[in-house]
């Protein structure tokens, strides 16, 4: 038995995947549970105004394909869910921002700030000096207030789209 789990802690470590936390796997789970498309359509779209959108930082949309080329960038898989952490997590409190106590999907965002958070404990051990110098630019760039400058409007529904979707592409064979 201990042989067979030498032999995949080798394959992945050959292929370059590091092993995640168990608790970080949990917390993935239940947050994608919250995420299900029926629950970002009613709570991120059917309960804003047409077209609503919020105001982010470029640095905070984080698409499948800036993962992609990071990856092929050689940026380590933990940096890279460092990363997704920080910039869901951050866009998750701008959505949150601009909803009053008494909106409908302020409960939602709520219970997803409190996995966010929950899921910085499992990241509190890592520091910026521990990732690749690209992605501890990115996570500064994503917490400074003064680049205001390159902010763009995004519906709060693509914000969690994307999170979802960098989430399974980060999560899914490790958990």
């Amino acid at each position: 038995m201990q042989q067979g789990y030498a032999a995949v802690l080798c394959v992945l470590a050959v292929l370059g995947l590091e092993a995640t936390a168990p608790g970080e796997c949990e917390l993935t789970r239940l947050l994608q549970d919250k995420l299900q498309y029926e629950m970002r359509l009613q709570y991120m779209k059917h309960y804003f105004p047409i077209d609503y959108t919020v105001q982010v930082q470029y640095e905070e949309v984080l698409r499948p394909s800036n993962i992609t080329r990071l990856r092929n960038g050689t940026v380590s898989e933990a940096a890279l869910r460092y990363l997704w952490f920080h910039v869901s997590s951050q866009a998750v409190l701008r959505i949150r921002e601009v909803l009053p106590e008494k909106h409908p999907s302020w409960k939602y965002t709520q219970e997803l700030c409190q996995l966010f958070d929950a899921l910085g404990e499992e990241y509190s051990k890592y520091r910026q000096t521990d990732v690749e110098a690209v992605v501890a630019d990115l996570v500064k760039l994503v917490h400074s207030a003064g680049a205001e400058s390159r902010s763009k409007a995004v519906r709060p529904k693509a914000l969690l789209d994307n999170c979802l979707k960098v989430m399974r592409m980060l999560y899914g064979v490790p958990c």
